[in-house]
């Protein structure tokens, strides 16, 4: 067996290297049987399936059983946790990020859409002298970091796919097969 030298390699064509990166990928039998990666993704959609569907009617319930104006209980405790969680996320992005470590790109994403979060909570409960900090803290800080965490992760993680030959560089990242 010869080993193909890195000019050979710089010489193939793009979709060479792909078929040349699909032989030689770890098939998938070796990390978990089939059978249990079928049941796994099954089980897995049938889950997000059903809390789909049982949301759908929570909402419509909800929207009509709750009342306007409700006495919070542990208000302080309910955001600092969250604000700690927040920091907890940003603080492993950073670090994730220097190491250069691909888990970077959940917790960016998870911090991003925490901060979405944090813009929306904090204007739906801003009383009426509060509400323009909310909305201006939502729109000058908030939503733009998570703007700047969600679409960069995608980037990166589109990258990373082109990179390895699992994407065509103009091919939208949403095409990209979770397994094969």
């Amino acid at each position: 067996m010869s080993a193909l030298s890195d000019a050979q390699i710089a010489a193939m064509s793009p979709t060479e290297r792909r078929q040349l990166i699909r032989r030689l990928e770890r098939p998938l039998s070796e990390l978990v049987p089939v059978t249990v990666a079928r049941r796994i993704r099954w089980s897995w959609l049938g889950i997000m399936t059903g809390g789909t569907l049982v949301l759908i009617p929570w909402v419509v319930y909800l929207s009509f059983a709750l009342p306007d104006d409700y006495l919070v209980h542990d208000w302080t405790a309910t955001w600092v946790g969250f604000d700690l969680l927040l920091l907890a996320l940003m603080a492993a992005t950073v670090i994730f990020g220097m190491l250069r470590r691909q888990v970077m790109l959940l917790t960016a994403f998870a911090t991003g859409m925490l901060l979405i979060g944090d813009a929306w909570f904090d204007m739906m409960t801003a009383g009426p002298k509060d509400f323009r900090i909310s909305v201006l803290t939502a729109a000058l800080g908030d939503l733009p970091l998570a703007a700047v965490l969600i679409t960069g992760t995608l980037r990166l993680f589109r990258i990373t796919a082109i990179r390895m030959w699992l994407l065509e560089p103009h091919t939208p990242l949403w095409r990209l097969p979770l397994l094969p």
